[in-house]
C-alpha cells in the first residue's frame, strides 16, 4: 500500500474553524485526521502541502518513521504549525492502519484499559444562569464540571468593551458563582476552572487563596506557559492541582512540567502535540511520575474520536474534555452519518457497545462477532461520538469522493470555507 494523495480541508463549522486532512492510498483505503491550531488553518494547509512531499509514495503503515521524517527532515524541528499539521497526518495514518488490519485503533495501541471513558463537562461561563445549567448537567450525571471565568455584568457600564478583561474583577465574580454552585450542588460535584492564560502569578495565587473553601479539583491554564519557572513559583504558593499542556507542540515540551512535578494533569491535545503517536509518548513519560492524562478536546468529532481511542488504551487516564456547545454545532453536511446509538446511555462517561471495528468505516447492520467496541453517548449528550468499524471515525456519505475544491469540499457552501482575505 502506498500513499497517493494528502488533502487538507480548512472549513468553518458552527461558530469555529476546523482543519481536516484526508490521506488516500492506492488500495482505496483513506484516513482522516484533524489539526488543532484553531485560527491558523491556512498555515496548517500550507504545512500539510509542504509535508506531503515526504508522504506520497510511502507506506502509510510506517507511522513512526513518517512522523520522524516530517518532524526532523528540516533543520528547524518542531513548531506549533508543523506539529498541528503533523497531528492531522498522524491521526489519518492510524485511521488507515486500523482499516487496513480491520481493527479499532485502540487495539493497535495495546488494547482497552477500561470499559468506559470518563468525561468532564463545561457548563459555561460563570455568570447569571450558570447555577441552573450546572445543576442540570449534574442531574444528567456530569460529576466533574469545569467553568470559564468572565467579567461580571455591570449595569452602570453597559457600553464597556467586551474584550476588556480585568483579572481581579473576574476573580471576584468567579468566586461568587463557584460558591453558589457549590452550595446548590453540594460536595458530590468536582469543580474546576479554566482561566485561559489571563492571570499573572500573583493573581493566580490570590484566586487560589480565595477558592480554598471550594476545594477545586483542578485549575487549568491560569497563566501563559512559556516559562515553567513561573509555574514553579506558583506551585510553592498553592496546593491546588494544576492542569497544563493543551498548547504544547511536542512531547519534548512536556518534559520540565512532568519531570519537575509542576503539573498534576497533563492536558495533552492529540491534534496539537503531534497526533496519537506523540500523545502516547507523553502518557508514558507521565506514568513514571504518577501523573494522569486529561486530554484537551475543544475541536471536532475527529479529534474527539481519536482522543477516545487514545484514552481507552492509556492506563494513566483521568477525564476527557467534552464540549456540549461545540457538539451541537457540528454540521450534518460535514458529518452526515453521525451514529445514533440505540443502547442505554451511560452517565458522565463513554460506554462501549457492540459494533464492527473502526474509526471511520460505515456502521454495521448487525453486531460484530469479534466483539470490538463502539462508543455510546452519556445521557444523549454525546450522540455524535462513535468508533465503529476499522480505523478512527465515520464521516459518512460520499463527501470524501469529492475532488479537492474550495467550493465543494464537504458540500458546505463556499462562504463557510476559509480563504485568504
Amino acid at each position: 500500500m502506498k500513499i497517493t494523495a494528502v488533502t487538507s480541508y480548512p472549513v468553518k463549522v458552527g461558530f469555529r474553524n476546523q482543519f481536516i486532512v484526508k490521506i488516500d492510498t492506492d488500495e482505496g483505503i483513506s484516513g482522516v485526521g484533524e489539526g488543532g491550531m484553531s485560527g491558523r488553518e491556512l498555515g496548517m494547509a500550507g504545512m500539510v502541502d509542504h509535508l506531503s512531499r515526504w508522504l506520497i509514495g510511502e507506506d502509510p503503515g510506517q507511522i513512526e518513521h513518517l512522523w520522524q521524517t516530517c518532524y526532523r527532515t528540516s533543520y528547524f524541528e518542531g513548531g506549533n504549525i508543523l506539529t498541528a499539521a503533523l497531528s492531522a497526518i498522524d491521526i489519518a495514518l492510524w485511521d488507515i492502519q486500523g482499516k487496513r488490519l480491520g481493527v479499532p485503533v485502540y487495539e493497535l495501541l495495546g488494547g482497552a484499559c477500561r470499559d468506559v471513558l470518563p468525561c468532564f463537562a463545561t457548563p459555561g461561563a460563570l455568570e447569571e444562569g450558570i447555577v441552573a445549567q450546572a445543576q442540570s448537567m449534574y442531574d444528567d450525571g456530569w460529576k466533574v464540571q469545569r467553568f470559564l471565568p468572565v467579567m461580571p455584568a455591570d449595569p452602570n457600564e453597559p457600553d464597556r468593551p467586551e474584550e476588556v478583561y480585568e483579572p481581579l474583577e473576574a476573580i471576584d465574580n468567579a468566586i461568587h458563582w463557584l460558591g453558589e454552585i457549590r452550595s446548590a450542588l453540594g460536595d458530590g460535584v468536582k469543580l474546576a476552572v479554566d482561566f485561559h492564560h489571563r492571570l499573572s502569578t500573583v493573581e493566580t495565587a490570590h484566586f487560589c487563596q480565595r477558592a480554598a473553601d471550594l476545594h477545586l479539583y483542578f485549575l487549568e491554564e491560569p497563566m501563559r506557559s512559556e516559562n515553567p519557572r513561573a509555574y514553579q513559583q506558583l506551585r510553592e504558593m498553592t496546593g491546588v492541582p494544576l492542569a497544563i499542556g493543551e498548547e504544547f507542540a511536542s512531547p519534548f515540551a512536556f518534559v520540565p512540567w512532568i519531570e519537575d512535578g509542576i503539573t498534576n494533569f497533563a492536558r495533552v491535545d492529540v491534534s496539537n502535540v503531534g497526533g496519537i503517536s506523540a500523545a502516547r509518548k507523553v502518557a508514558a513519560m507521565a506514568e513514571m511520575h504518577y501523573i494522569d492524562m486529561m486530554p484537551h478536546n475543544p475541536l471536532g468529532p475527529i479529534t474527539t474520536a481519536a482522543s477516545i481511542h487514545y484514552g481507552l488504551a492509556t492506563s494513566n487516564f483521568a477525564y476527557l474534555e467534552y464540549q456540549h456547545l461545540i457538539a451541537r454545532h457540528n454540521d450534518d453536511a460535514l458529518f452526515p452519518n453521525r451514529s445514533r446509538s440505540k443502547e442505554p446511555p451511560s452517565r458522565n462517561r463513554l460506554h462501549p457497545v457492540w459494533a464492527s471495528p473502526s474509526i471511520t468505516s460505515s456502521p454495521p447492520s448487525a453486531p460484530s462477532s469479534s466483539g470490538t467496541l463502539a462508543l455510546a453517548p452519556p445521557r444523549r449528550l454525546l450522540s455524535e461520538l462513535v468508533t465503529d468499524g476499522a480505523g478512527i471515525w465515520e464521516l459518512g456519505g460520499r463527501i470524501w469522493e469529492l475532488e479537492r475544491s474550495r467550493s465543494l469540499a464537504f458540500q458546505i457552501p463556499k462562504s463557510q470555507l476559509l480563504t485568504p482575505p
